[in-house]
Formats: structure tokens, sequence, C-alpha cells
């Protein structure tokens, strides 16, 4: 095979997955779009409930990625992946009650922290409803991730493109009439939706159904020394960023609305590296050597750095034009403009530490990448505020790239350190 062949291979792989994450970003886009149309009071509701629902949900779903290395070894051998599954459907159930039970604490959370009663009254019925949907979401037992082990990543897209459809119709039609009810309900369907795509998609490529068997318990601790710290880099890097955010805040109006855009747009940046890391992992598990292990994270790592640099050029080739999207005030354009360069290196080096991140979770070893996260980012959420006071945003960013570089090098040290055991006999160890 030519030396484009592992690399035309990996990008075939990774586009479905690209396209289902921009198919769900345009469909919260446009829910809060609708909000923004209904009322004031609403959107701020359901920026409250979005604190906690993005990080429960975002937690449940990398719990279930952590099932890839598990089964892609299995990936022609349906008989061995359903044992797997049914074990993993009873961890992700225990995933989907914590993340549930998180959101139902909304309310009292917001009243806690001084949020205005009149947006809490809002709220209404909507916890309960997103409760209902990330158990739907864990009920689905890790479809997707099941896909993306066995390299269907095509499933994985049209159970995004049926969610997606789902939230937009629902939305559009209930929001007006119901509000934020409106949008649990819209946000409950299109989860069934999702899952229903996904496990129809799971079936014809696995030529059986999955059903139900009782847990064993062993195995399922097995999968949760990979899935739990897997979902706790994920709570680390939400909780960290939000600080950073806080402290961004203390600056001044125009320097937090610089910083809300460059967010927002380093988001979109990473969405190539992510889809890449994500594709990558079948490959890196089913390495038989540390040779081919290596090979595979070095293509990633090329292909999600490239990717994400591209994006974030492009984005600054845009410049003024593009910014007036998200500001009309021309001094938070200017900001925005001046630190994008920052924003350029920190997403770079970001989509780095995810591959590298994420090919530790192959290789079994993502307790090793949530101490590593713990170290790079523990030191950035210290910086965050003293930095913020003494350089502005400025040095919050230049903090966020040193803080990425940091976690690169030790993610990529951790990578080679555990690849280097790939092939040799003995038992498998979890952690660091």
């Amino acid at each position: 095979m030519s030396s484009r062949g592992p690399v035309i291979s990996l990008i075939r792989a990774s586009v479905p997955l690209f396209l289902s994450m921009v198919t769900g970003l345009a469909g919260t886009l446009v829910v809060t779009s609708v909000l923004g149309r209904h009322a004031t009071v609403t959107l701020a509701a359901f920026a409250v409930m979005t604190a906690v629902l993005n990080p429960a949900a975002t937690a449940i779903a990398g719990a279930l990625r952590g099932l890839a290395p598990f089964v892609a070894p299995h990936r022609d051998d349906p008989d061995a992946v359903v044992p797997i599954l049914r074990d993993a459907r009873w961890l992700s159930l225990a995933v989907g009650a914590a993340g549930a039970l998180a959101v139902l604490c909304v309310p009292g959370l917001a009243r806690t922290a001084g949020v205005p009663g009149e947006v809490v009254a809002e709220l209404g019925a909507l916890p309960w409803l997103i409760a209902l949907y990330l158990l739907v979401l864990a009920s689905g037992g890790g479809a997707t991730a099941v896909l993306v082990a066995i390299e269907r990543t095509r499933g994985v897209l049209w159970s995004s493109l049926a969610g997606t459809a789902a939230m937009i119709g629902l939305a559009v039609a209930l929001v007006p009439p119901l509000g934020l009810t409106g949008v649990g309900v819209a946000w409950l369907l299109s989860g069934v939706a999702s899952v229903a795509v996904a496990n129809l998609s799971l079936r014809r490529a696995l030529g059986r159904g999955v059903g139900r068997a009782r847990p064993r318990i062993g195995e399922i601790i097995r999968l949760a020394r990979v899935s739990v710290p897997l979902a706790s880099t994920i709570l680390i890097k939400f909780g960290v960023l939000g600080v950073v955010t806080f402290a961004a805040g203390t600056t001044s109006a125009r320097d937090a609305a610089a910083h809300a855009v460059l967010t927002t747009l380093t988001g979109f940046t990473m969405l190539a590296s992510l889809s890449v890391a994500q594709a990558s992992v079948p490959r890196v598990a089913r390495a038989g050597t540390t040779a081919e292990a290596r090979r595979a994270n070095r293509t990633a790592a090329l292909l999600a750095v490239t990717g994400t640099s591209a994006a974030a050029l492009a984005l600054l080739a845009l410049g003024d034009p593009m910014l007036t999207v998200f500001s009309d005030d021309p001094g938070v354009r200017d900001r925005v403009s001046g630190l994008m360069p920052l924003m350029l290196l920190a997403s770079t080096a970001d989509a780095a530490q995810a591959v590298q991140g994420i090919g530790l979770t192959a290789l079994k070893r993502s307790g090793a990448s949530l101490l590593y996260f713990a170290t790079g980012y523990g030191l950035l959420v210290l910086a965050a505020v003293p930095v913020a006071a003494t350089w502005g945003i400025t040095g919050l960013w230049v903090a966020m790239v040193a803080a990425n570089v940091l976690l690169a090098v030790l993610q990529g040290a951790g990578f080679r350190r555990h690849s280097a055991r790939v092939g040799r006999p003995g038992p498998v160890t979890v952690g660091a």
C-alpha cells in the first residue's frame, strides 16, 4: 500500500464524523436563534440549562467512546462485539442517570447562584425533559461508538442527521407556542430519533440485534476503567474553560465579548481534529506492533493539526466581514482580530494533544491521559485569574497556548511510553 493509503482511509472515516458534528452544531444554532426571537428571558433560561447540559451530555458521550478500544479488535466478529456492548449499556445507564440527576438540580443551583427568579421560573418542565433526553442518550449504549470502532462511520452521520432534523423541525414548530417546554420536547424526540437510527445502523452492521443480558460486573469494571477517566477528562476541560471565561469577564466588557467570540471560533476550528482523532481509535487499538500504533497516531496527528490550522487560517483570512456575524461593535471585532493568531496557536496545540489523548484511550490508558490533563489544565486554572488581572485577555490566551503545548508534550510522551508495550505478551493494565 502506498504511503497515501492510510491517510486517504483515515480521511474517509473522518468525513462522516466531521459532518455529524457540523450538523449537530447547526441544530444548536437554530434552536438558539428561535429562542432568541421568542423572548430574552427564555434564551437566558436556556443558557442556564446548557451550562449543565453540555458537560453532562459530553461526559456521557465521552464515557461511551471508551468502548472503542474493546470493540475495534473484533471488527469482523459480531459474536465478540455483542457481549461487550451489552455490558456497556449497563455502564452507560449509570452514567446517564448521574447526568440526569445533575440536570434536575439546575433550578436549585441557579437560585443558589443568584440567577434572577424570573429566569429560574422560566425553566418550567425543561429539566425533566432534558433528564429524559440524557437517559435516552445513555440507553443507546454506545451504538455510535461501536460504529466508529468497526469503521462504519456513515451510520454516525445518519444518526446525527436524523436527530438534527427532528430538533430543528420540532423547535420551529413548538417553541412559539410552548417556549422552553417546546425545546425540551424537541430535544427529547431528537434524541429518540438519533438513538433509533444509530441502533438500526448498528444492527445492520452486525447482522444481528444486541438484546439484553445480566450484568457482568467484572467486565463492566474493565470498561469503566477506560470510560470513566475519559469522561472525567472532558469534565475537567469544561470546568477549567469555565474558569478562564470567568477570568476574562473580570477584565472589561469588550474583552469578555471578544473572548466569547474567540471561544466560539475555536469550537469551529476543532471539529476536524476531533473527527480525525475519533476515526484513528480503531487503527491504534488494532495495532499489532509498536511501529504500527505509532504510525496510525502520527498520521492522525498530522491530519488533525493540518485541518485545524487550515480552519483557523481561513477564519483569519476572512477577517472583519466574518466577525460582523458575531458582533456589531468595531472595538470587539478589532480585539478578536488582534488575538486570532494566538487562537490559531492554541487550537493547533489543542488538536495535537487531542489526538495523543484519544490515542491513549485507544491503548486503554485513559487514566494516564486524565493525569496529564489534570496537570496541564490544573496549572491553567491556577494561573487564569492572576494572569487576567495582570496581562488581561491577551495574557489569558498566551496561558491557554502554553497549557495546550504542555499538554501536547505530556500526552505525546505518554503515548510513546505506553505504545512501546503494544504487541508484548502480558496482562493488560489500565492507568498511568
